[in-house]
């Protein structure tokens, strides 16, 4: 045993994976206190309405850098002489796609939510997720291409460490917080954060060359990427949008609660789908075939942890309003319900990242399409009646039938090219 742990150990992967998971752990940690400040600061009220504005700019963040983050990412693990041009690549898209998306996000808002939604609380979450996280991410994308998850871990633990100690600030200097004066701290930690960001990518790699030099078939692929990322966070995150409009401030910030523990529970697998990811797309080249070998080895382990996690925040879903007060009383009930994503999500990761790896991104985003347009059918028929309960049931029906999707599509393409390697070659 001790020899396999050694020899796991001095793998690249394995490397990449403890760091992504050391790094993810301390940033949950940290996450988890500043959740817990302000989620008591804020009370279930003003947090749904922070919530809900993330979530909504979350629908756009995807389209301001249009995938050129993934393209970075296949372009540089496969050649890192590249790196300086997708690199200037996807910033430029970035700053210029990020203006106006943050216009269409504000009409959006205006809209859907009327007055509900004060005005500067949506300029400020637009532009720190528009500009200032978005650079980050691209930054933290830029140290997975070339597999240096040391660094994409401790760019993420930066932000998070910022965003804790704007909480505390905000609890200490702020009598009766709101959302807005939230907003203001969450933009201002996330601007450090990202001058932080590209420091650390300059210092790395040297200065990016600026400009856009996309070809039509990148421009494409770049939207496949986009439309796959925009459809997953529609999924994700539409719902706690959605409850805003339909079932108010209070539920939203209930049911957000109890997701934000799921997603906390999926970092130690997430950590391995960010370690992985690269390697995806060396296997890919070689055929979908050879990336399902890579995948299925991944799933020897994360489809016992998401049963085991599964299991354990059912049993301890009752003590969540205990750790975030009274106003959470409900929070248990919610965690119960979206449990089983934590498994959900630790087999369609590897399934998706095989489509990717292999060049069926746009299969993979019209798959991903399909479920945010079921998601959202969904959470418009159950959440009038059943609120955050609804859009439990439409968060696990949805991912459900996405792990079914991506299961039988793998298998499928790998079947035909199975067959085409056994087909006789015709003589010449």
């Amino acid at each position: 045993m001790i020899t396999l742990t050694k020899k796991l150990a001095q793998t690249t992967l394995a490397r990449n994976t403890f760091w992504m998971l050391g790094g993810r752990g301390v940033r949950m940690i940290i996450q988890a206190v500043y959740f817990l400040v302000i989620a008591r600061v804020l009370g279930a009220s003003q947090y749904g309405a922070f919530v809900g504005t993330v979530s909504l700019v979350a629908i756009a963040v995807p389209f301001s850098s249009w995938g050129m983050g993934f393209i970075l990412v296949r372009k540089v693990s496969r050649d890192r002489m590249l790196f300086s041009r997708a690199w200037g690549d996807a910033l430029s898209v970035t700053c210029v796609s990020g203006g106006i998306l943050l216009a269409l996000v504000v009409l959006t808002s205006r809209w859907l939510w009327g007055q509900s939604i004060p005005l500067g609380l949506l300029l400020l979450v637009g532009v720190a997720d528009l500009f200032a996280v978005r650079l980050v991410d691209l930054a933290t994308q830029a140290f997975v291409a070339v597999e240096l998850l040391r660094k994409t871990a401790e760019v993420n633990t930066v932000l998070s460490t910022l965003r804790l100690l704007g909480a505390v600030i905000v609890s200490l200097a702020v009598r009766h917080a709101s959302a807005s004066s939230w907003a203001l701290v969450y933009l201002g930690t996330g601007i450090l954060a990202a001058i932080y960001s590209f420091l650390a990518v300059a210092r790395a790699f040297g200065l990016p060359q600026l400009g856009f030099r996309m070809s039509w078939a990148e421009f494409k692929e770049g939207f496949y990427f986009a439309i796959g990322l925009a459809s997953q966070t529609i999924y994700n995150d539409v719902d706690k949008t959605m409850l805003v409009r339909l079932s108010g401030l209070e539920a939203a910030g209930i049911y957000a609660a109890a997701y934000r523990i799921v997603d906390a529970a999926f970092a130690p697998v997430g950590s391995l789908v960010y370690a992985a990811y690269a390697r995806f797309f060396r296997h890919g080249a070689q055929g979908i075939g050879e990336g399902m070998r890579f995948a299925r080895k991944l799933l020897a382990y994360s489809i016992p942890y998401g049963l085991l996690t599964m299991t354990l925040l059912a049993i301890t879903a009752p003590l969540l309003p205990k750790v975030l007060g009274s106003d959470f009383s409900a929070s248990s009930a919610a965690l119960l319900w979206l449990s089983p994503l934590v498994l959900f999500k630790s087999i369609h990761y590897f399934f998706a990242d095989c489509l990717s790896g292999a060049g069926f991104q746009r299969i993979r985003a019209v798959i991903q399409l399909f479920i945010a347009g079921v998601n959202v059918l969904l959470n418009l028929w159950l959440m009038p009646t059943y609120s955050w309960r609804g859009a439990a049931w439409a968060s696990l029906a949805s991912d459900g039938l996405f792990v079914i999707a991506m299961w039988a599509t793998t298998a499928l393409l790998v079947r035909r090219s199975c067959l085409e390697v056994l087909q006789p070659q015709p003589s010449i």
